[in-house]
């Protein structure tokens, strides 16, 4: 089978059958497209050392005759570009995850990335603010919300839920009405996977989701074009995206951590950690989290560690 064909149908089986994400997708489809052009000039470079005119676009190229040395010579231009050992990892994994399915559904006889070596990540821990900080975040935006502005019910009502639940972003934008259980304090997401996880949250999220589903989604939802059962809208009606929810997060817990960029994903740090730091089981917050590993949930007890060291030493006489 051709290279490009083969990663075609690559795409398709992490789509319908693993249903990946379709961020995770796209990055796949972009690393084995930089592959199958860097094989490209490959074989071209191999022609005109033959003396011949024959070089052939990633369409023609076979993928039986993709070895460990091309693979190999792809990374290293990677990382002569100074590519993030992120990315290196990233495309390594894309790389032994494409030809391990091939080999497996029988496109190629031997699997050229099982000896390819993968980059290690580098280890950095999350960005996790202080529970103070976080209580004084929620409360000014409590503040800024209690004149009734539906934008600011709204942003006050997505900050709880994303700290008082610990959901991603994606989770959060992809809420439906029938998906939210105010009395209970529950709501229904879809992770990772398109796996479904039912997640608590607390009373300052329950009440503040409550107002904004009282007094601010009516307002804006007669903006919308087509109404739709979204929780979160945007200023225009329609379910709100997380470019969006980014920006907001970014605006008021940047300065709280020092950092200029800094994601909704910190809040779900922070709730993670802060569940470890009063007590909660390690199971139980990877459940919350919906991490399909511990190993995944496991960064959070050395950010605790950290946090407990730091303060050992502040306050005992022997530190």
């Amino acid at each position: 089978m051709q290279y490009s064909a083969a990663v075609t149908e690559f795409t398709t089986h992490l789509e319908q059958v693993r249903r990946l994400s379709p961020a995770t997708v796209r990055a796949y489809r972009s690393d084995l497209t930089d592959l199958g052009r860097a094989l490209s000039a490959q074989r071209a470079s191999a022609d005109e050392q033959a003396g011949t005119d024959s070089a052939r676009a990633a369409s023609a190229i076979e993928l039986s005759t993709v070895d460990l040395e091309a693979l190999r010579d792809w990374l290293w231009q990677a990382t002569q570009r100074g590519d993030a050992r992120s990315t290196m990892a990233r495309r390594a994994a894309a790389v032994r995850s494409f030809f391990g399915w091939a080999h497996e559904n029988g496109l190629i006889e031997t699997d050229p990335s099982l000896r390819l070596i993968t980059p290690k990540r580098s280890k950095t821990l999350p960005v996790v603010a202080s529970q103070d900080g976080i209580r004084d975040l929620l409360d000014a935006q409590r503040a800024a919300a209690a004149d009734g502005d539906a934008i600011a019910l709204r942003d006050h009502a997505m900050l709880e839920m994303l700290y008082g639940s610990g959901m991603r972003v994606s989770e959060l934008c992809g809420i439906d009405v029938d998906d939210l259980d105010l009395q209970r304090r529950t709501v229904r997401v879809l992770g990772k996977g398109s796996k479904e996880r039912v997640v608590p949250f607390g009373g300052p999220a329950s009440d503040a989701v409550g107002a904004y589903l009282t007094r601010a989604r009516p307002a804006l939802l007669t903006r919308a074009p087509v109404p739709g059962a979204a929780v979160f809208l945007g200023a225009r009606g329609a379910r709100i995206g997380p470019r969006t929810v980014y920006a907001l997060v970014t605006r008021v817990l940047g300065p709280i951590v020092g950092a200029e960029h800094v994601g909704p994903h910190a809040l779900r740090h922070s709730a993670a950690t802060h569940l470890l730091d009063g007590g909660a089981d390690l199971r139980a917050v990877q459940e919350i989290l919906g991490h399909a590993s511990l190993g995944t949930t496991q960064i959070y007890t050395h950010v605790s560690a950290e946090r407990l060291t730091a303060s050992y030493k502040l306050a005992h006489p022997r530190a």
